[in-house]
């Protein structure tokens, strides 16, 4: 499994063959639009957490592209089916056996709007099993209990979790919330694009490994593999 960071909460992730993109949004990013061409960005799959145009700008664009199913909830990918794209509705606590894997729809605590002001559903984040990895993918969510729920049914070997605080939990919520999810190898995501959400790198570094956990930050194209 190869995980490329494109920026804010936007990754792709590779399992063999397939190639599952999340939350797209790189033309509107000041800090990917120049590193990253959308146009030559190959997706199988597509899964947004919620319906914010900082995670799905893009989706719709891609998705026409490379003929990509869509994967959300039920509000958010029947959005996407009125436009003509395949879509996979799904809700909290469901799981789907995709090609790639088994994912599941978990909880998130944020808001949910397309920039219309169309109700985007519930946010959610994402759990993926494939081959014999396991992430999990928060979304944009405040710190909850929920998330004690999940190495109940899933031993994870990443979390990607949001770092930036304001709109979304910082880098001390992200620490007890790796503790919650029972992973100490940690992607930060969701930082640095906007003024309100800019933070010291060496500083959530360090909380990390106080802690005795990883944190990376990768580079806007940076890869890791797992």
């Amino acid at each position: 499994m190869k995980i490329t960071f494109y920026g804010h909460n936007t990754l792709l992730i590779e399992i063999e063959e397939i190639k599952v993109l999340i939350d797209p949004f790189i033309s509107g990013n000041p800090l990917s639009k120049e590193k990253i061409d959308v146009n030559t960005i190959k997706a199988d799959y597509i899964l947004l957490t919620h319906a914010h145009e900082d995670h799905v700008l893009d989706a719709e664009t891609i998705a026409k592209t490379n003929n990509a199913t869509i994967v959300s909830n039920y509000e958010i990918a029947m959005h996407y089916q009125n436009k003509g794209i395949e879509v996979h509705p799904m809700n909290h606590g469901g799981n789907w056996d995709f090609e790639f894997g088994k994912v599941k729809y978990v909880t998130a605590i944020h808001t949910s709007s397309f920039a219309d002001g169309t109700y985007g559903g519930q946010p959610g984040g994402f759990i993926i099993e494939g081959e014999h990895k396991n992430i999990y993918i928060a979304g944009d969510t405040a710190l909850t209990m929920d998330m004690k729920l999940i190495p109940l049914s899933t031993k994870l070997d990443l979390a990607i979790l949001p770092i930036g605080d304001n709109f979304t939990m910082g880098v001390d919520d992200a620490i007890i919330a790796s503790d919650f999810v029972a992973c100490d190898k940690v992607l930060g995501v969701h930082y640095d694009t906007f003024g309100y959400i800019e933070i010291d790198h060496d500083v959530a570094k360090r909380k990390f490994f106080e802690k005795n956990k990883d944190l990376m930050l990768l580079e806007i194209g940076g890869s890791i593999s797992l």
